[in-house]
Parts: structure tokens; C-alpha cells; sequence
């Protein structure tokens, strides 16, 4: 039964208005919420916002390195420390590493450039953050709906956004609605705002109807592939941020680590690979498992009963796409009736590896102007006045000062590391010459015939673990019986181009075991796509790098996924 079919069967669907409807409880959408009600009770006004979030409790589905610059949050709640945010561990010291296979090479840090310096911030869990931030946003009236996917953008008939609705429950595997059966909701809103984070499912759909990246370079994105470790006290730094460059990438390939001492003996540890990598054979789990064997990363997670140091222990697994275009990337933020904020649109740094400050703050600046504009009798229109505002603000000077940053990666490491710092380090930024780039990244996958092949070190699930092991400490589940959520335009495809082409790659770009290529029973000696839409920790990364761009990422069921703790 097609979605039509259902609705005209079990339709018309409850609808609930509100002033702004916010899709995705992340630090953006949460930001945006709580910067309307702070404008309506300094102005002693009335205004309704709700906030819709796909994972089972806001902070379910968050994960980043993750190291906070508290500058927004000190604009939004300036006494944040009072109120108990979860910012528990000051940056200490900061390192940058280049690896070699067995080396490493540590940049004095009066070398550093200040995209690379953390002085006065926080190593936090962006998770443990945004569950707090959803506290702070209910107690000012914010009604904050967990576990309920915005699985469709609603329009009015001249084309202008009215809302969104919520999937239906309780739909079988073949279509059909089962006994459990349950009709989503419409929620609409004088203006929607739309903060689903990188590559969102709905924010993609509205680039591509208003064609809000028109003129812009496209968007590129990296994968994070982190894990939380516990270690033992001898080897814990409070503070200590690390990061490295080069080994395991090749010169040609943008990647790079990162390693944050917390609190509490914990340390978490990732690794970015950039989505624009050329060869299908690259998976970038992989290159985190292989990084974690360089003498200068194991030091920390192993043991040595010599001096009576134990070994690690993992606890936390989990990926997470993340944009990195930057400035030059930016769509129009801003479309009838609604906005883009946060990774939603694209404004990380990608040269300070930070995008949480940015999410806060371009929340607030949309709700300013959203709040206005329903002061002002509006709806429905643009809020020309957010976009405005952020060419006028500190981030849009912080992110034009970093433009360049990712495209010179495209010229190699060596080229990428001596232009990076000489505008960094030299021009402080203020760089009178602009690099762009013209292709997805999915475009820039070369055949396998013209690859070489990768070859991994085993797992030996005491540094290095399978993909199975690693997507099981993340709380991954989905409802059984439900639809794929992964879906194909064409089911010919991933035998026919991308196994034959491109030996396979979304069994390696995968980060969860998704997909594998198993034999076909029905055409003996031929292989087929299975594809294990349970294991999915909505990282988006198929839904980036397919070659053909066939896989197409859909929402779940509400409070499917992973439901990670401490990241």
C-alpha cells in the first residue's frame, strides 16, 4: 500500500499548530526553541514552539568528538555553570601530530595556528550536552516530542512550507499497516525549522525543491568514526587534546584523528575520513581500527603488567557524517516558511573540527528572526533577517577565515598543510584568494580497475574490533517488522554498476555491517545486495557516497537507531 493509499484509507491525520515547529532535537533545533522563549518572556508574549526528535530521548542520536568553544553558549545562557552543563573537562594542552607508519612528528604549539588552539575550551559528551539542553528547553514551556520522526515536509498550495508530518507506525515489512497500525501527525507551524544535522533527510529534499545551493560549491563531508575508551589513571591526561594527520591516509586521501582526554579516566578517540576519498577499496572503520595500532595511539590503550598498568576497555562505539564544505559550500538558508540551521545547512568549521558552537548560534540568530516576524502578524514567508544577521555576526567571520580549508586537501597533504598554515598561521586569516570545487563527493570514486586494493590487519577485539562487535555497544535496534529504511531506486544497480564497477564499496563505506554482498541462491556463481537495515546508526554515509547516488536514506520508525550513552 502506497503512502497515498494509506492516507486516503486512514485519513485525514491529526494536526497540531504551533508558532514554530522545529524538526531535530539537536544543539541547533534545541538552541533555536530556547532562544524563541527567552525573546517571549523578555517581551511578556505568548508564542508555541515544539520540537520534533527522531531518536528515543534528544541526545539519543548526538555524536561528536567532541570539544566545545562555549562562546554561543555564553550568549545563550550566560549562567550555563549555575544551571549544570555538563562542561566538566577544560582543554589542558593541545598537540598536532604527523604520522608516519611508526612516527611521529608533534608541531611545536607556537606553531599551532588558532584553529588548532583550544585554549578556553571543553572536551564534553555532545550527547550528555544536548540531553541537558533539552531540560533547559522544557523548563521554559518548549514541548520537546521524542521518538517522532518528521518523515514529510507539508507545503501550502502556493508552495510555501506549513509543517511537517510524523512517519506512520506500525507498517509491516511488506507495506501494509498491521494491527499496531498508527496514522502520523501534521504539525504546522507559521515557520518550520529544520535542524536534522548533516546531510538530513528532509533538509535535502528542500535544497533540491528551492534550489537552495545554487551558485555554491557542493557540499563535501567527512565520516567520524569514534569510539570511548576507559584507560587505566597512569596514562590519563585531564584535558590533553591530540590530534593527527597523515598515516593511515595516503598523501592524495583528507583524513585525520583525534584523541581528547575527559574526565573520569575516559578517553574519546575518532577518525575522519573526507567522503571525496578515490578508491572504492578505502573503508574508512578500517582506517580507525588501523590507526589505533600506531605506537603513538596504543601507548594509551595498552597495558603493561611490567609497571602495573591495565589495559583499556572500550565502552562506546558509533559514526556520524559530518559536513565540510564550509562558507563556500553554504546553501540559502532561508526558503517560504521555513530555515536551515545548524549542521543542517553546513556551518561546522571544519578547520577547528567544531560545530557545536555554530549550531547554537545560528539557532538563536533564526530564532530572532522567526520570533519577529510572528510578532509581526507574518508566516510563511522568508526571514530574510537570520540569513542578514549571520553575515554580520562572529561566525560568519570565523568561517570565511577558514574557506579554504578543505579544498586545498584536493592538492595533497604536503600542498594542503603549508597553504593551510600560511593563511592561518601568516595571514590570520585574512586571505585574499578563494579556492573552489566543482564535484560531490560520490563523483570522485574511481573504478576498481584502476585501484589497488586494501589490504586491513585483522581484528584482534583488544585494540581492533569487527564492525558487528562495535555497532552492538551503540544500542543499536530498529523495530523488525517495519519497511527498510534504506531503500534503492533501482534494485539492479548494486550488482549491475556498483559491485561490477566499483568492486562494492558500500560494504566498506558502511561503518555498521549495513550492507555485504552474499551469494545469490537464485543465480548460482552471481552475488547479491543484502542489506541489514538493523545495524543502521543513521550515520548517512550511503546516502552520501553511493556512486549512483541510488541508496536514498529514509527515516525509521521513531526512536530507532542507536541510543548512545556518554558521546
Amino acid at each position: 500500500m502506497t503512502h497515498d493509499e494509506i492516507l486516503a484509507q486512514f485519513g485525514p491525520r491529526e494536526a497540531m499548530e504551533y508558532d514554530v515547529v522545529v524538526v531535530g532535537g539537536g544543539p541547533a533545533g534545541l538552541s533555536t526553541a530556547i532562544r524563541l522563549k527567552q525573546l517571549a518572556a523578555q517581551q511578556e508574549k505568548e508564542i508555541s514552539v515544539v520540537v520534533l526528535e527522531k531518536g528515543s530521548e534528544p541526545g539519543a542520536h548526538i555524536l561528536s568528538g567532541a570539544i566545545m568553544d562555549p562562546r554561543a553558549l555564553n550568549e545563550l545562557l550566560p549562567d550555563w555553570q549555575e544551571l549544570g552543563a555538563p562542561l566538566n573537562q577544560p582543554v589542558t594542552d593541545d598537540a598536532m601530530v604527523f604520522l608516519g607508519e611508526k612516527s611521529g612528528l608533534r608541531t611545536p604549539n607556537a606553531f599551532l595556528p588558532a584553529c588548532f588552539q583550544n585554549h578556553g575550551n571543553y572536551i564534553i559528551s555532545l550527547g550528555a550536552f544536548t540531553k541537558w539542553l533539552a531540560q533547559q528547553a522544557e523548563n521554559l514551556g518548549v514541548e520537546i516530542f521524542p521518538g517522532f520522526p518528521a518523515a514529510e515536509v507539508l507545503y501550502n498550495e502556493n508552495g510555501s512550507v506549513r509543517g511537517v508530518a510524523t512517519g506512520n507506525m506500525g507498517v509491516g515489512k511488506d507495506g501494509e499497516p498491521t494491527e499496531n497500525f498508527q496514522l502520523g501527525m501534521e504539525l504546522l507551524g507559521k515557520y518550520t525549522v529544520f535542524a536534522e544535522g548533516a546531510r538530513g533527510h528532509l533538509g535535502r529534499q528542500l535544497i533540491a525543491k528551492f534550489k537552495l545551493d545554487a551558485g555554491k560549491d557542493p557540499q563535501t563531508y567527512g565520516l567520524g568514526v569514534k569510539e570511548v575508551w576507559e584507560i587505566d589513571p597512569k596514562r590519563h591526561q585531564p584535558g590533553f587534546v591530540l590530534h593527527t594527520a597523515g598515516w593511515p591516509m595516503d598523501n592524495n586521501t583528507y583524513g585525520g584523528a583525534f584523541l581528547y582526554h575527559m574526565e573520569d579516566n575516559k578517553v574519546t578517540m575518532g577518525f575522519i575520513t573526507g567522503l571525496d576519498y578515490s578508491n572504492p577499496y578505502l573503508s574508512p572503520f578500517e582506517e580507525m581500527q588501523r590507526w589505533k595500532l600506531h605506537p603513538n595511539i596504543r601507548w594509551y590503550l595498552e597495558g603493561d603488567e611490567a609497571k602495573g598498568i591495565k589495559p583499556a576497555k572500550r565502552i562506546g562505539y558509533g559514526a556520524r557524517a559530518i559536513t565540510a564544505g564550509g562558507l563556500m559550500s553554504l546553501p540559502k538558508t532561508v526558503f517560504p516558511g521555513g530555515a536551515l540551521v545548524g549542521c543542517e545547512a553546513g556551518y561546522l568549521n571544519v578547520s577547528r573540527i567544531k560545530g557545536s558552537h555554530a549550531a547554537i548560534k545560528t539557532g538563536m540568530l533564526c530564532a530572532e528572526a522567526a520570533f519577529d516576524a510572528v510578532m509581526a502578524g507574518r508566516q510563511h514567508d522568508e526571514l530574510t533577517a537570520y540569513p542578514a544577521a549571520f553575515e554580520k555576526s562572529w561566525l560568519y567571520t570565523e568561517l570565511n577565515k577558514a574557506r579554504n580549508f578543505k579544498a586545498w586537501f584536493k592538492k595533497g597533504l604536503g600542498i594542503a598543510t603549508v597553504m593551510n598554515g600560511v593563511e592561518q598561521w601568516l595571514l590570520k586569516g585574512h586571505i585574499p584568494w578563494t579556492l573552489r570545487r566543482n564535484k560531490p563527493d560520490h563523483q570522485y570514486l574511481k573504478p576498481a580497475a584502476e585501484c589497488k586494493p586494501i589490504v586491513y590487519p585483522k581484528p584482534d577485539g583488544k585494540l581492533t574490533f569487527d564492525r558487528l562487535s562495535s555497532v552492538f555497544i551503540s544500542n543499536t535496534n530498529h523495530e523488525e517488522h517495519q519497511p527498510a529504511h534504506l531503500t534503492l531506486k533501482d534494485a539492479s544497480v548494486p550488482v549491475n554498476v556498483n559491485l561490477s564497477k566499483f568492486a562494492g564499496p558500500e560494504s566498506r563505506y558502511c561503518p555498521a555491517g549495513v550492507y555485504e554482498f552474499v551469494p545469490d541462491e537464485a543465480n548460482a556463481g552471481k552475488e547479491r545486495l543484502q542489506i541489514n537495515a538493523q545495524n543502521c546508526v543513521h550515520c548517512k554515509t550511503c546516502d552520501i557516497k553511493d556512486p549512483t547516488q541510488n541508496i536514498v536514506w529514509v527515516t525509521p520508525e521513531g526512536g530507532g537507531g542507536p541510543n548512545y550513552v556518554g558521546m
